[in-house]
């Protein structure tokens, strides 16, 4: 007998604290569970991801590594693989190497946008621990499609960067701490699926897959800013209450991901900064050593070293003292 389609699709977003959270979510959820679960951990984009099988281990659900086009089936947990986004579309899985999106792919936002395409007020979205605002506004199109979504209490969080941010994207978030995540879980699952409203709207963001077909048409004001991954021009785009940032090539940020993906970069320049100047001291002092170097030359090739010292000391002050004060 065929399987039938899951009564609900669940999008579950972590990252800093998530493994453990996931853990305990899927360890407390029934085998008869009637729902797909598809899961987005930020993970490096190299080597290959262990989560399936620890979810697995612990789960009375069946959790695998997403394929792309694999069919959407009830007691299944999809676990997002390394450098690539999980997407919904319709039935099925899709995987997609698009642009990243809050500095990260996999992300739960765009995950979280196609759940609500596809299944409206069927998606249910899951904000776990994590740092920064990843799935914020993912978990509000969820909500604005007629999902549900369920939050993490922050004060139960490792880290309660994306809770937090989820909470403030949507007033329909239902908060729980984590060890009533699971009970929230089933009774979504078992409840009625609220019909569709005519206020219920879906994102007109495009999705990560659709970006490698070509240049986006954006809508919202450009802001003069440079996208930090390809210095290409960032437009806004405002999704319900949260504002987003995207550039042409498809690279999308939350506001706190751009000012971190800004601080990366300023970082970045101030130690190339740094080695350009100390670079430029060295050569001139060997020049000013040379033997037969002429004493009006000596003395301004010294000058020039003690210069560029001076202002390479100052920028190495200014990147001791970052790291200082994040340590």
């Amino acid at each position: 007998m065929e399987p039938s389609l899951p009564r609900r699709v669940i999008g579950v977003a972590a990252s800093a604290g998530g493994v453990e959270a996931l853990r305990r979510l899927v360890t407390e959820l029934p085998a008869d569970l009637d729902a797909a679960l598809c899961v987005v951990l930020h993970i490096p984009p190299t080597g290959r991801s262990l989560l399936a099988p620890i979810l697995d281990r612990d789960s009375a659900l069946t959790a695998v590594l997403a394929e792309d086009g694999a069919p959407l089936r009830a007691g299944m947990i999809y676990v997002a693989p390394a450098d690539h986004h999980l997407l919904v579309r319709n039935d099925r899985l899709e995987l997609s190497r698009g642009p990243k999106e809050n500095n990260v792919r996999p992300a739960a936002d765009p995950l979280l946008r196609s759940l609500a395409r596809s299944w409206g007020s069927c998606a249910v979205a899951v904000v776990l621990s994590g740092a920064l605002d990843d799935g914020a506004a993912g978990a509000a199109v969820v909500a604005n499609a007629g999902g549900a979504v369920l939050v993490q209490d922050p004060e139960d969080a490792l880290a309660p960067g994306m809770p937090s941010a989820a909470l403030s994207a949507t007033t329909e978030a239902e908060v729980r701490p984590l060890a009533q995540l699971a009970a929230a879980v089933e009774r979504v699952v078992a409840s009625a699926i609220p019909p569709l409203r005519e206020e219920d709207t879906v994102t007109t963001e495009p999705g990560p897959a659709k970006s490698v077909d070509g240049p986006m048409h954006l809508d919202g004001p450009p802001t003069g800013f440079m996208c930090p991954e390809c210095r290409g021009p960032v437009w806004e785009h405002q999704e319900g209450h949260v504002l987003r940032y995207r550039c042409r090539v498809g690279h999308a940020y939350s506001e706190e991901a751009m000012v971190d993906s800004q601080n990366n970069t300023v970082e970045s320049a101030l130690w190339a900064a740094l080695e350009v100047l100390e670079e430029r001291a060295a050569l001139l002092t060997r020049i000013a050593v040379r033997p037969g170097t002429h004493d009006r030359t000596r003395a301004r090739f010294e000058r020039g070293a003690r210069e560029a010292a001076a202002r390479a000391e100052n920028i190495r002050r200014v990147l001791v003292a970052d790291e200082a004060s994040v340590a």
